[in-house]
């Protein structure tokens, strides 16, 4: 691989979800599948992190303490830098409505927990490709 390419594959993925578990996992797979990671617990910490470290997409759980995911996300969208970041809701809120829900506030993907990581990082990958929004859901 040459040097654009492996910079290219570096992308920063804020993975945001309060379950310690699940942010390992995510962490992994990012990871293995050749992103750069870093980390948010709750909603306050996702916003501080996504200022500092401006990633290219972000992984948000909608049920957080402190801020919850839905108002994090509106308070991301609010900002000038993050108006066309990426935001992947990753959540047990897996109705229709929770999922009109998602889109309607700035999420350009909802994808419902339990997972298939083949869905994730497809989505991830037409994201970085295609850019903010893809209703394909």
């Amino acid at each position: 691989m040459d040097e654009k390419t492996t910079t290219e594959q570096k992308k920063l993925i804020l993975v945001v979800d309060d379950s310690e578990d699940m942010r390992k996992m995510l962490t992994q797979l990012l990871e293995r599948a050749g992103y750069r990671v870093v980390l948010a617990g709750d909603g306050q910490t996702s916003l501080t992190q996504a200022k500092q470290h401006h990633p290219d997409l972000i992984l948000m759980d909608l049920s957080l303490p402190d801020i919850n995911g839905w108002e994090a996300v509106e308070l991301l969208r609010k900002m000038s830098e993050f108006r066309d970041t990426p935001i992947i809701a990753v959540t047990a809120h897996v109705s229709s409505v929770d999922q009109e829900r998602a889109l309607a506030i700035g999420c350009s993907v909802h994808i419902g927990k339990p997972f298939k990581t083949k869905v994730l990082l497809q989505s991830i990958a037409d994201l970085s490709t295609r850019g903010k929004r893809i209703h394909d859901s």
